[in-house]
């Protein structure tokens, strides 16, 4: 190895770093998410139709679904009837939306995250918050036309 690959390559596997910082944010969101009785997968139902602009073809949401959160197309039409009979999303012709108690149950979730995380990131300079942020979306970016090495993790069981 050269001393510039030395130098370049980060101290923490970027994979380690963001996973150990998902885990930990992660915890914090349960508890959150435990306090309004709301499941991770509600919350983020919710968060993927809010991205697609807080409405989207009912097809495309179940797609979505399905990509983000790596769900099988039952199990996204699944997530998406449960939005529909708790009133959290209405339908409208073949689209979906996001209803008013949709959006103020994410509202609530977001602002009760921000009262835990808040202090935290406050004492982090705001440029390398904006930098992290967009480098992990730029990663998020590239790395998702990637296809998962799935066939092969299965033949090496």
């Amino acid at each position: 190895m050269t001393s510039t690959q030395e130098n370049t390559r980060p101290a923490l596997p970027v994979g380690q770093a963001v996973g150990q910082a998902e885990a930990s944010l992660t915890r914090l969101l349960s508890g959150v998410l435990a306090e309004s009785g709301t499941s991770r997968e509600t919350y983020l139902g919710l968060q993927r139709l809010t991205a697609l602009g807080g409405q989207a073809g009912r097809d495309t949401y179940e797609r979505d679904l399905s990509d983000w959160l790596q769900l099988d197309r039952p199990a996204a039409g699944r997530l998406a009837g449960e939005l529909l009979a708790a009133g959290l999303a209405a339908t409208e012709g073949d689209a979906i939306r996001l209803t008013a108690q949709g959006q103020a149950l994410r509202e609530g979730i977001l602002a009760a995250s921000a009262e835990i995380t808040g202090p935290m990131l406050a004492s982090l300079d705001r440029g390398d918050l904006e930098t992290t942020i967009g480098t992990l979306q730029e990663i998020t970016r590239r790395a998702r036309p990637i296809p998962a090495r799935v066939a092969a993790a299965e033949g090496n069981r």
